[in-house]
């Protein structure tokens, strides 16, 4: 490709206009006289249109209108505030070419064998030393997913709204705490809206909740997947299934394989590769690329994939990434970047920027979080089993349900203790927090309504 007609793709490609800065630093291997030359003669035979005068001039492609409006300046655009490598812009002059100029795709097998886990590597060993430096939140070897239940509460509010709103959700994150703390559900937004959050808070207690066996397996990605997206598809069967018709991706000229059993064997190996990843961040942005790339289910690949990435951070007690003020354009477009040309490097840049911004949102949880009970991490299971033998056997007391329970199973220094937490936890027992215990809404009405009732 010449350099004019980089140049070209670059002026094109900014529904803003650029300036001759801008150019400059897109093309830094271009002279500035050159490319003061070659802008000069785009102008001239009306292949670009400059308006301005002096620094405040931009060049725009010639058929952009007078005046773009603030949304259309938005759109689709990668924003200039996030920082990005020179093969990253290599990838946007492409993605940023209009449809037809782009060429048809489909998927690239070689891109996914071409991977050897723990000799390839799509973050550098700097990169990861970074990420973990920001990620650290203790300096001891707790057990897997204690920072996770720690910080859940406000995990599940910020996840659930960030990676929703990726999707072109309304809710505001007040509305999704609302949701999420208090069960209200916002004014004047679709009830599709309202499903999209409240799939995302049970596919992370789902996660949180199972951290010591959930895995890159089938069983734990099919089981993410039709918690995401219960009541969303047009086919209920879809949910947790693997695809059986072909997709088409929107403003996209990627193509995904559309046989069932292809896609099968591919989302086996994705898994496979996965699972013997050592590195936490390395194993989650694998996740991030290669999921999508293969589009194994009908609809809700790339929200699998977000929680499907923070799976191994949420395992090694490092910060969640949880997508909090990424931009869709700037989603979209890296996404572009691997579905179009198998190229990672755009989507690499957004990931580090992402996580560096989700650490910070974090720090101020960090500092304030109290150390775990360590009684209630040691007997975090058996308090979870019991709360949940109490509920759904209603005819059963309470008390001394949990006083025969802690009798039989802790012993004798711990039993007073435990006994007392897990009474305080079942006082507390809400709908927000049910999953936890393995419960339905419909269980703890039926519970209540049992302990309301006058005995004979």
């Amino acid at each position: 490709m010449s350099s004019t007609t980089e140049l070209l793709n670059s002026v094109n490609a900014s529904v803003s206009g650029v300036s001759m800065a801008e150019l400059m630093t897109l093309h830094p291997g271009l002279a500035r006289r050159s490319v003061q030359r070659q802008v000069a003669k785009l102008v001239k035979d009306g292949l670009a249109v400059a308006r301005g005068d002096g620094r405040g001039r931009r060049y725009f492609g010639a058929g952009a209108p007078l005046e773009a409006s603030a949304h259309t300046r938005r759109r689709d655009v990668f924003p200039a505030f996030i920082p990005v490598s020179a093969d990253s812009q290599d990838i946007l002059g492409y993605i940023n070419l209009p449809l037809e100029a782009r060429k048809p795709v489909g998927y690239q097998v070689d891109f996914l064998n071409s991977y050897q886990p723990n000799k390839t590597w799509y973050l550098s060993e700097s990169l990861r030393r970074q990420l973990h430096k920001m990620g650290k939140t203790t300096d001891s070897q707790e057990p897997a997913g204690t920072y996770s239940h720690a910080i859940l509460n406000r995990l599940l509010i910020d996840l659930s709204w960030a990676s929703s709103h990726l999707e072109g959700n309304t809710y505001s994150r007040l509305d999704t705490r609302e949701l999420i703390e208090h069960g209200r559900s916002a004014q004047g937004k679709a009830a599709i809206e309202t499903q999209m959050i409240l799939n995302h808070k049970s596919a992370i207690e789902l996660l949180v909740g199972n951290i010591d066996s959930a895995e890159f397996n089938r069983y734990t990605l099919m089981n993410l997947h039709s918690t995401l997206s219960e009541n969303l598809l047009p086919n209920p069967a879809d949910e947790g299934r693997i695809r059986q018709h072909a997709v088409d991706i929107g403003k996209s000229v990627y193509r995904p394989m559309s046989l069932p059993a292809q896609i099968e064997d591919a989302l086996k190996l994705v898994l496979n590769k996965a699972s013997e990843i050592g590195d936490a961040f390395e194993q989650s942005f694998f996740m991030m690329v290669h999921l999508p790339y293969l589009q194994p289910f009908a609809d809700i690949n790339k929200r699998t994939s977000r929680l499907a990435a923070n799976l191994p951070l949420f395992r090694a007690n490092l910060c969640p990434l949880t997508f909090l003020d990424v931009p869709e354009q700037a989603y979209s477009r890296a996404t572009l970047g691997i579905y179009e040309m198998a190229r990672v490097e755009l989507l690499r840049d957004l990931y580090v920027w992402a996580y560096e911004r989700s650490t910070q949102e974090y720090l101020a949880i960090k500092q304030d979080l109290a150390e775990p009970d360590p009684l209630r991490l040691a007997w975090r299971d058996f308090i979870k089993q019991t709360i949940h033998n109490v509920v759904t056997n209603a005819e059963l007391e309470p008390l001394a349900a949990i006083q025969e329970a802690v009798a039989k199973h802790i012993p004798d220094a711990e039993q007073s203790e435990l006994q007392a937490l897990i009474v305080e936890e079942l006082r507390r027992l809400h709908e927000g927090v049910l999953a936890r215990y393995g419960l339905r809404p419909s269980e703890l009405l039926a519970w209540k309504n049992e302990r309301k009732s006058p005995k004979n």
